[in-house]
């Protein structure tokens, strides 16, 4: 049985991932900082917070590599030019790009041809006011995931950034992006996050093999207004 790991399992986008892994036969094991509980002996909650490498790097020890990682986990951040945090910016790094470091750093070594690497991102990653430190985390996701794929490809394992837009989740509505609230897209609804997990799972398939090094949005036809 195929075996995924699967970061921010216990909401959101990648709870969603989760069940459609699950649902597709996968075995997965979800990291985050609260325990999720599934009826299902395929599913195993590891509980840890990826932004602490300590803690992280002691978890990632227990574990034998997986066919698919998946970094779901994020935070969003808003908050215009003249009134930035850096403790905020050094969190967004910690969560977006240090802990997506030191999952693919851990995994790929080991990891098997056919083996996928899959972040996501956001479609905010070309800049969007007010979001300078969420957005410079997801620019540099790219570019990172990227340079992975290069380094990947000639063993037949693929890395990739799924990018959604505004995407109907509890992250939406968390404390500090008031200041830069969600824009719904053309198709007149926010994206949900089955969808994002229907592009991931598809990612994860043979029929994917080719597809490796990208950014790819799901906006709901925003990108078409800039």
């Amino acid at each position: 049985m195929r075996h995924a790991l699967v970061t921010g399992a216990s909401s959101g986008i990648g709870e969603a991932i989760v069940k459609r892994l699950l649902a597709e036969g996968w075995r997965v094991t979800g990291l985050s900082r609260r325990p999720v509980v599934l009826d299902t002996a395929n599913f195993t909650s590891l509980r840890v917070d990826i932004s602490d490498p300590a803690a992280l790097n002691s978890a990632l020890q227990t574990l034998s590599p997986p066919q698919a990682v998946i970094h779901a986990a994020g935070m969003m951040a808003a908050a215009p030019l003249g009134h930035l945090d850096s403790d905020i910016g050094a969190s967004l790094w910690r969560l977006h790009i240090q802990a997506c470091e030191t999952l693919f750093n851990h995994f790929a070594p080991d990891m098997e041809p056919g083996g996928r690497f899959v972040a996501i991102g956001s479609r905010t990653s070309r800049g969007a006011a007010g979001r300078s430190q969420y957005v410079a985390t997801k620019a540099a996701m790219v570019g990172m995931v990227r340079s992975w794929a290069a380094e990947l490809a000639p063993r037949g394992i693929t890395a990739n950034v799924v990018a959604p837009g505004a995407t109907q989740t509890p992250m939406l509505s968390a404390p500090g992006r008031e200041t830069s609230p969600p824009k719904y897209p053309p198709i007149g609804r926010l994206i949900t996050p089955e969808e994002v997990a229907g592009l991931v799972n598809f990612l994860l398939g043979e029929e994917a093999a080719a597809i490796t090094g990208q950014e790819i949005m799901i906006c709901g036809g925003a990108s078409l207004t800039g």
